[in-house]
C-alpha cells in the first residue's frame, strides 16, 4: 500500500475524462505555449515604498503599493546618439547614477562582458565607460568612479576627468587575471566578480589567479571554415594543480597595491571576500584545498596580520554560501552552518564569540533574505515543516519570537524591499504555478501581481494528471521521499511502463512541492501517453540535514544507484506497473546516475538516457570532485567503483547518451571514453552528439531536436 502523504488533484480535471488537447514538444519547445508568466526581479528604491523596472529599453519607476507607474527614470529616446539597447542596469548607493549594460555577452556559466554606460539622473546624460566590452562596471561609493575588468587587468575611469588608470598591469589570457574568477571558482564556488569597493571608496579589495601551471582543455567548434576552430581555456581536474589565488588591497589615493598576508598559502582556495561595515576590514574566506577546515580571516586596511574571526572544521566538508551579514552596529554579524547537523543561522560578535543558534531544531534553513536591523529580526526560509515544502519565517536577534509568515502548502520565496517595510512573495506548488504577492511588515497581503490564474484555467485543455507525492522505506530501513504522475485514465488493473527522471546530485532536490516548468509538462505528456512517471530523492540530497546529505561521501553514485534501484525495485511491486519496463533518465549528474543505474541494475532497468553525464569523476574539475571524493590518489576505489565507465560491460538494457561537443562543464571526454568502453564490450546503444553546444544544449533548435529523440526512445524502447 502506498503511503501518500499529499494527493495534489485539479480540482477543474477528471481523471475519467480524456485530455481535450495533446502537449506537444512543438508547444514545448519550439513555441514555448506552456511558458508561465514570471514576475521579474524587483530594483527596490531606498524608500522602501518604489521600485524601478527595464521596460522597452525605459528605466521606468512604481508605486508598491498601488502598482501604478509614477515616473520615467531614463528614457533613452531623450538622449543624443545613445541608441543602445539596454540589457540590465544597477543604481549607486544614493540613486543619482545608473549604470547601464548593454549587448551583453554570455562568456560561461556567470560571467559576461559588455558595453558599460553611467546615466546621470539629474542632468539626463550619460557617459561610455569606455570603447570596447568590458566586465563588471561598478561605481564607487562616492559615484565618481567606475571600476572594471579588461583584458584579465582592473582599471578606474575617472568621471570628473575622463582619465583612465589602469589598476594592474600583469593580466594575460590563461595566464594571469585580476578581478575576476577563472573557470573553476565561477562554476563551482558560485563567483564571476572578484574585486569590491571598500564602504568609503578609499580601496579596492581583488582577488589575483596565477593560472599559468593549471593544464588546459580544449574545445572543437566548427563554424562553416576549412578547418574547425579550437577554445582553449584553464581547466583543473581532480588531483591537477588549481589556480594560486591571493588576495590584494589597491588604495585609491596612492595607487599602491598590498597583497595580504595569509600564512601557509600551500593549496588553498580563496571562495570569498568581503568588507565589513567597520573601517577599511575586509574578511577572506581561506578555504583549504580538503575543504573542511574554513577560516574567515579579518584584514584592517593598515594592518599586516589578521585576526581569525571564524575557525570552522568539519568531518565532510564546508558548504561555502553568501550567508554572512555584518550588522551596521560594526559589533555583530550573522552566519550560517552546518556545525550543529543542520544548516542554522547564528549570531557572532565582531571578536569572533558565538553569541546564539537563531535557529536550533531538526531542519535545514535554506535561505537567509536579511536582518531588519531597526526591529531587530532576521528573515529567512527553511524546511521545517517538510524536507519537500519551504516555508518562510522572522525571528528576532535573540532567538525568539519566530514567525512563520507564509502558510500556504507548497515553495514559498521572497524579495524583501530595502526597509523591510514590503515583501514581494513568489508561491507555487506542484500544480500551482508561481503568484505574486505583495505584503507589509505586519504580514498582511496588500495586492496581487501575478496569479496566473488564465494559464491555471487553461490547463484543463491539458486533461493534466494528479502529482502524488510519496514515501516508502528502503531494504535498508532508509525512509526516501518520492512523487508519481499516473497515466491518463489510470486504470488499477493495467499494467504501466515506468519512467523514472531524477538528478541525485549532493544536495540537491528534485522532488519538492513547486511548479517545476517545462519538463513537467514533458512528464505529463509522456503520462498523456500512458506512462507512470517517478521521481526519487535518493540519500545524499538535500532538505534532511547534514547526516543525509553528506553521507555519500567519498562514494559518490554508491549510494544513490542502490537507492534508485530500490525505488525501482519498489515501484515494480505496485499491482499497476509492468516490472519489465522500467527506465531511467538524467541530465549531468542525473547523467551519471542513470548510466550507473542501467549497468548496476542490469536486470532492474530496461532503458536509460543519460545526457552529458560524468562518466568517471577523474575528468571533473577539482573544487567539485574533491570536495565529495577527494584525489583520485587519495581515494581510488571510491572513483573506480562508482564510475560508469568501468561498468559499462554489465549493460543488457537500451541505452541512448546524449552530449555537446563544446560543453566546457562536463567535458565530452566523458562520453567519448564511455562509447569507447561500450564498443569494447560490445555493447550496442544509441549516441547523439550535439557540436558547438554546451552543457544545456540549446540554440538553434537543438532543444526540440533533442527531446524528440529520447521522447522517441522512450516509445521505441521502453
Amino acid at each position: 500500500m502506498i503511503n501518500i502523504i499529499y494527493i495534489f488533484i485539479l480540482s477543474f480535471i477528471s481523471q475519467t475524462i480524456i485530455a481535450q488537447s495533446e502537449i506537444t514538444l512543438e508547444n514545448l519547445w519550439q513555441n514555448y505555449s506552456y511558458n508561465v508568466k514570471s514576475v521579474p526581479g524587483f530594483n527596490f528604491m531606498n524608500d522602501g515604498r518604489h521600485y524601478t523596472r527595464l521596460e522597452k529599453n525605459s528605466i521606468n519607476k512604481y508605486d508598491l503599493i498601488s502598482g501604478e507607474k509614477v515616473s520615467t527614470t531614463m528614457d533613452p529616446k531623450s538622449l543624443q546618439d545613445f541608441g543602445q539597447t539596454i540589457s540590465s542596469y544597477k543604481y549607486n548607493q544614493n540613486e543619482t547614477k545608473i549604470v547601464l549594460e548593454s549587448e551583453t555577452k554570455s562568456i560561461y556559466r556567470r560571467s559576461s562582458e559588455a558595453y558599460f554606460y553611467v546615466y546621470d539622473v539629474a542632468t539626463s546624460s550619460v557617459k561610455k565607460i569606455h570603447d570596447s566590452k568590458i566586465m563588471y562596471a561598478t561605481l564607487n561609493p562616492k559615484s565618481d568612479k567606475v571600476a572594471y575588468v579588461l583584458d584579465n587587468d582592473i582599471y578606474l575611469y575617472d568621471l570628473n576627468t575622463n582619465q583612465t588608470t589602469q589598476v594592474t598591469k600583469d593580466g594575460k589570457k590563461n595566464n594571469i587575471i585580476n578581478g575576476s574568477a577563472d573557470w573553476v571558482y565561477e562554476e563551482e564556488f558560485s563567483m564571476s566578480q572578484a574585486f569590491y569597493w571598500s564602504p568609503d571608496g578609499s580601496n579596492i579589495a581583488f582577488m589575483r589567479f596565477n593560472e599559468s601551471d593549471v593544464p588546459e582543455f580544449t574545445m572543437t567548434l566548427f563554424n562553416d571554415g576549412m578547418y574547425p576552430e579550437y577554445e582553449t581555456f584553464k581547466y583543473p581536474k581532480v588531483g591537477e594543480k588549481n589556480a594560486i589565488v591571493s588576495a590584494h588591497i589597491y588604495n585609491v589615493d596612492s595607487k599602491k597595491t598590498k597583497e595580504l598576508q595569509m600564512g601557509e598559502m600551500n593549496d588553498i582556495y580563496i571562495p570569498r571576500i568581503k568588507w565589513t561595515n567597520g573601517d577599511n576590514e575586509l574578511v577572506v574566506f581561506k578555504l583549504n584545498r580538503h575543504q573542511n577546515h574554513l577560516q574567515l580571516l579579518l584584514f584592517n586596511s593598515k594592518s599586516e596580520k589578521p585576526k581569525i574571526l571564524l575557525d570552522e572544521k568539519n568531518t565532510y566538508f564546508v558548504v561555502i554560501t553568501d550567508d554572512l551579514t555584518f550588522l551596521k552596529d560594526k559589533k555583530h554579524f550573522i552566519w550560517s552552518s552546518e556545525k550543529g547537523g543542520y544548516n542554522q543561522i547564528y549570531l557572532y560578535n565582531m571578536d569572533g564569540q558565538e553569541l546564539h543558534n537563531l535557529t536550533p531544531g531538526s531542519y535545514d534553513v535554506k535561505t537567509i533574505y536579511g536582518v531588519d536591523e531597526k526591529k531587530g529580526v532576521v528573515y529567512y526560509s527553511s524546511a521545517e515543516v517538510s524536507p519537500i515544502e519551504t516555508y518562510i519565517y522572522s525571528i528576532d536577534l535573540k532567538g525568539k519570537n519566530k514567525k512563520q509568515i507564509t502558510p500556504q502548502k507548497g515553495t514559498n520565496n521572497a524579495q524583501f524591499s530595502s526597509t523591510y517595510d514590503y515583501y514581494i512573495l513568489n508561491h507555487s506548488s506542484a500544480i500551482s504555478p508561481p503568484n505574486y504577492t505583495v505584503y507589509n511588515s505586519k504580514y498582511e497581503k496588500v495586492r496581487e501581481i501575478e496569479n496566473n490564474e488564465k494559464f491555471a484555467n487553461h490547463l484543463i485543455d491539458y486533461g493534466l494528471n494528479p502529482i502524488e507525492f510519496f514515501k516508502f522505506k528502503t531494504s535498508e530501513n532508509v525512509e526516501l521521499n518520492g512523487y508519481m504522475i499516473k497515466p491518463t485514465n489510470f486504470n488499477e488493473k493495467r499494467k504501466y511502463p515506468v519512467f523514472m527522471t531524477q538528478y541525485s546530485g549532493p544536495g540537491s532536490q528534485s522532488v519538492v512541492n513547486k511548479w517545476s516548468g517545462n519538463n513537467y509538462w514533458w512528464y505529463q505528456m509522456l503520462a498523456q501517453n500512458g506512462y507512470l512517471v517517478v521521481c526519487v530523492d535518493p540519500r545524499g540530497t538535500g532538505g534532511r540535514g547534514e547526516e543525509f546529505k553528506k553521507m555519500t561521501y567519498l562514494q559518490m553514485g554508491k549510494y544513490e544507484t542502490i537507492d534508485q534501484i530500490e525505488a525501482a525495485k519498489y515501484i515494480a511491486t505496485l499491482p499497476f506497473t509492468d516490472a519489465n519496463r522500467i527506465g531511467i533518465f538524467g541530465w549531468s549528474y542525473g547523467g551519471f546516475m542513470s548510466s550507473l543505474c542501467i549497468a548496476k541494475g542490469a536486470n532492474i532497468f530496461k532503458s536509460a538516457i543519460a545526457v552529458a553525464p560524468v562518466t568517471n569523476w577523474k575528468w571533473y574539475d577539482s573544487v567539485y570532485t574533491e570536495r565529495f571524493m577527494r584525489t583520485y590518489l587519495e581515494n581510488e576505489s571510491g572513483y573506480k567503483d562508482n564510475s560508469p565507465v568501468y561498468f559499462a560491460d554489465q549493460i543488457k538494457g537500451n541505452y541512448l547518451l546524449v552530449h555537446g561537443l563544446a560543453d566546457d562543464n562536463v567535458h565530452w571526454q566523458n562520453s567519448a571514453e564511455m562509447t569507447m568502453a561500450l564498443i569494447k564490450a560490445n555493447k550496442q546503444f544509441d549516441t547523439y552528439v550535439y557540436p558547438n553546444r554546451n552543457h544545456g544544449i540549446i540554440g538553434n533548435n537543438a532543444r526540440i531536436h533533442l527531446y524528440t529523440k529520447m521522447t522517441n526512445f522512450i516509445y521505441e524502447k521502453l
